[in-house]
């Protein structure tokens, strides 16, 4: 039987959306042209009077060549039909409440946008796709457990001379490859499709508040338009289709090199409020209100969404399936999903995977701030079991490897600091309920909260506080053979996970940020990936490239079930610095039957496992990898090289 939140959301989907032509059916329909009239709809409640100007182009200080008053229609819209031909012309609408003409807005629900998102665009939607989009085809993906995401920002992947790309900060840098620059490096799609990640993980790329032409560094959490790709990532940010048709290109272009691309989304907050989109059409509506009259602030922005009231969470969810059918998005990302309510989040995931199964959906389990709602209400990690097609973050397993978020100064496991063990232990297994971990001795979590691994990311950085090459070099420093050992080391350890692993771009080739903790708004001469270090890094390129590879092609590292973990993930004994384990290979019908896995966090001292003898291939043994093999080993007494992980099999 269904549980009661999938019922619940069930009823959402019905309600509102519907696919017809693959075009979803809008609760917020701002906008239908023909060459003999534009029709403009809005939802707004509580408007004394509403009206809508037209213009012949997005300069702010252009006089509109006509403004017409929309009419109160059913319930709370307001429509008025434009005659005319108004095709490439821009409009904003103006609304009246409480006897005051606020704000122009292009409204909420703006699909192009001019310079700086200030006004909508009318626009031919599909002289915006690419030639062959309609034939663009995902990469086969079998099931989650399959996934290797890569979390990447447009600029740290291309502005380097070095990248190989022309079109650096820009979509269409990833639809370039087989080009190289003078170096004879490849580009960063050939680059991407090489180290063998299989999705894609675009930090935000709707339109955002900054200048558009200043183009200065953000990392994109200052939401503006949401249905909208940003124009600073285009060639041409004044063109409403140039920034549509680039952003196609590119997912198209991933999707031809196999891979698939997931979109950062944030919907828990605005950049501001009073004259936010949101705000200009139903004041205070779309936001969670303290007793006093004054925005909550889970998001630490200044405000938060409410996600449970009824148009905000149709909105989120015809959000969403306008990316996955309109610009063929393969996954979500939820920033601070732990603000969202748990009914809403299951709509969404209901709702895409009713229009495709294979879309992947997870997000951050907690929020930055204390939030109206109750916690048991919330989309937070503890509660993701009552979400079963949704996936969390796993800060469990990152912290014991690496040393907590909240104090850059302390090491943990790679710093031979005791009483990891048992929280990596966790993260290894995805999270979810297992007979060999200690709960009591996990760091946050007391007790499993996922139902399945596949509901784990499993990950030691992301673009989000210090890089790990930034955070070992400050709790390990020193001798960087070091700090590349324990990279190493916290990669496979990750992506030896039966979790989702996850990587952060430029982490295969020991990038740097110059230690800077929050580099949202630093310049590219601190975020940028210097990719010559794929040169002088080739050995931890390597390294990470084979180790994908290894975790691809057996099954036993992706089980994709808790059964099969529960059953067929072995603990062996551990001390402080050692974590091993066993994976019964042949019970998932992987071509290894036995492997074994232990990881030392000690840098000076070896560490010993025992295995039953027989014939093994050493494929990972003292900061070196092979799938094929580096040596024979007949088990008894294996010794683990310090800072390093051993893992044979047979």
């Amino acid at each position: 039987m269904k549980s009661f939140y999938h019922l619940l959301g069930a009823f959402f989907i019905a309600l509102v959306c519907s696919c017809k032509q693959n075009i979803v059916t809008s609760s917020f329909p701002e906008m239908t042209y023909t060459p003999a009239a534009t029709e403009f709809t809005l939802w707004a409640p509580d408007a004394e009077a509403v009206c809508v100007s037209i213009y012949a182009t997005a300069d702010p200080d252009e006089q509109p060549l006509q403004t017409c008053q929309l009419e109160k229609a059913k319930g709370a819209y307001w429509t008025a039909k434009v005659k005319g031909d108004l095709m490439d012309r821009f409009y904003g609408f103006r609304i009246t409440q409480d006897g005051v003409q606020l704000q122009e807005t292009p409204g909420v629900n703006a699909h192009a946008v001019g310079l700086n998102g200030h006004r909508g665009a009318i626009i031919d939607m599909k002289a915006t796709d690419p030639e062959g989009w309609a034939d663009d085809v995902k990469p086969a993906l079998g099931s989650f457990d399959e996934i290797v995401l890569y979390e990447v920002h447009h600029r740290d992947m291309t502005m380097d001379p070095q990248s190989g790309v022309q079109h650096r900060g820009q979509f269409l840098a990833y639809t370039e490859n087989g080009t190289t620059n003078a170096a004879g490096d490849p580009t960063v799609l050939d680059h991407m499709v090489d180290l063998g990640v299989t999705h894609v993980h675009i930090l935000p790329s709707f339109d955002g508040a900054g200048d558009e032409v200043a183009n200065l560094y953000n990392w994109g959490y200052d939401p503006l338009n949401y249905n909208v790709p940003e124009g600073k990532y285009c060639t041409d940010p004044a063109d409403p289709y140039s920034r549509i048709r680039e952003f196609k290109q590119m997912v198209q272009a991933m999707h031809r090199n196999g891979l698939r691309v997931v979109l950062d989304v944030v919907y828990n907050h605005t950049v501001s409020t009073g004259d936010s989109n949101f705000d200009l059409t139903a004041p205070k509506y779309f936001y969670r209100l303290r007793e006093d009259g004054s925005y909550s602030d889970g998001s630490g922005c200044g405000n938060e969404t409410a996600s449970e009231r009824e148009m905000m969470r149709r909105y989120m969810i015809e959000s969403v399936l306008y990316w996955a059918k309109e610009y063929h998005i393969d996954g979500f990302r939820f920033d601070l999903m732990g603000i969202h309510d748990i009914v809403t989040m299951n709509a969404i995931a209901d709702a895409l995977h009713a229009y495709d199964p294979s879309i992947y959906v997870y997000g951050e389990g907690w929020s930055a701030g204390t939030c109206v709602l109750p916690s048991d209400e919330l989309a937070m990690k503890a509660n993701v079991s009552r979400m079963p097609r949704i996936a969390a973050f796993g800060d469990e397993l990152r912290d014991a490897v690496r040393g907590p978020f909240s104090d850059d100064n302390q090491g943990a496991f790679l710093c031979g600091v005791p009483g990891n063990a048992e929280s990596i232990k966790f993260g290894l297994a995805g999270a979810i309920q297992h007979p060999g971990i200690d709960y009591d001795k996990v760091n946050y979590s007391k007790a499993p909260w996922a139902l399945e691994p596949t509901q784990m990311i499993s990950y030691v950085s992301c673009h989000d506080d210090l890089c790990f090459s930034d955070r070992l070099r400050k709790n390990l420093p020193g001798d960087e053979s070091v700090q590349i050992a324990a990279l190493k080391l916290g990669e496979t350890i990750a992506l030896c996970s039966q979790g989702v692993p996850f990587i952060f771009c430029g982490e295969e080739i020991f990038r740097d940020k110059k230690g800077v903790h929050n580099s949202y708004e630093s310049p590219d001469s601190v975020n940028s990936i210097e990719w010559e270090r794929r040169h002088t890094y080739a050995d931890v390129y390597e390294y990470m490239r084979e180790m994908i590879a290894i975790r691809k092609a057996h099954k036993a590292f992706h089980m994709g079930d808790a059964a099969l973990v529960q059953t067929k993930l072995e603990f062996l004994p551990c001390t402080d610095n050692l974590v091993a384990f066993h994976l019964n290979g042949s019970a998932v019908g992987d071509s290894w039957a036995d492997i074994y896995v232990a990881f030392n966090g000690s840098a000076t001292e070896a560490a010993s496992i025992e295995v039953p003898e027989g014939e093994y291939s050493v494929i990972c043994a003292d900061g070196r990898i092979c799938r094929d093999g580096l040596a024979a080993t007949a088990g008894g007494t294996l010794s683990v090289a310090p800072m390093s992980a051993l893992i044979v099999a047979r």
